[in-house]
């Protein structure tokens, strides 16, 4: 009998301005994960750690909040942090980092080893304050990617202004919290169909 599989993972929208994330490694991967984070989240508070570090990261960080430390990994960089991203070549390295953060009950991602991962960074469409964000369960990168490019060209730009209009709309609803919503619900029902 063929058991069918089930994406478990509970989706949630950190504010990484006001949390700690670390990143061990500054090469290809490290730019890689760098990059995406601050694509969905410009002022996000990043530390990046590697002994060499690539030309476009030092050029992200001139751009961001980005703090470079140009040495090898240890494990005092994991003080006070809240995050961390894994991005090196040297595997046993990684799994070291990984087994340290989980002494510290520290959020890890291994880049592209979903066993050592408490979180995966999916496919992002951001368009104004609509995010919507993408989950292959760590399976399919590609397909993650094919979705978040669908999204952004079926999604119109002017998103933004119906969510500014329904939010002031939401805010001048007298009544309570179930009548709020079932106006709400009965205004919005024409964009479902």
């Amino acid at each position: 009998m063929l058991v069918e599989e089930r994406n478990n993972l509970y989706p949630i929208f950190l504010k990484v301005h006001q949390l700690e994330v670390l990143i061990v490694g500054g090469g290809n991967v490290g730019l890689e994960k760098l990059s995406f984070l601050l694509k969905s989240s410009p002022n996000a508070n990043v530390q990046l750690v590697a002994p060499e570090i690539d030309r476009e990261i030092l050029e992200l960080a001139k751009k961001h909040q980005i703090s470079l430390v140009q040495k090898s990994f240890e494990n005092v960089f994991l003080e006070n942090k809240h995050l961390v991203i894994v991005a090196t070549d040297n595997e046993a390295k990684n799994i070291e980092v990984y087994n340290e953060c989980k002494r510290r009950n520290l959020l890890v991602n291994l880049a592209d080893n979903p066993r050592y991962c408490d979180f995966y960074l999916g496919g992002i469409v951001t368009k104004g304050n609509v995010k919507i964000a993408i989950s292959t369960n760590g399976k399919s990168p590609t397909t993650a990617k094919r979705l978040r490019q669908f999204f952004e060209e079926v999604i119109p730009e002017n998103i933004d202004d119906l969510v500014q209009n329904l939010n002031r709309y939401r805010k001048s609803i007298k009544g309570n919290f179930e009548e709020k919503v079932s106006t709400l619900n009965e205004l919005t029902k024409s964009l479902v169909k």
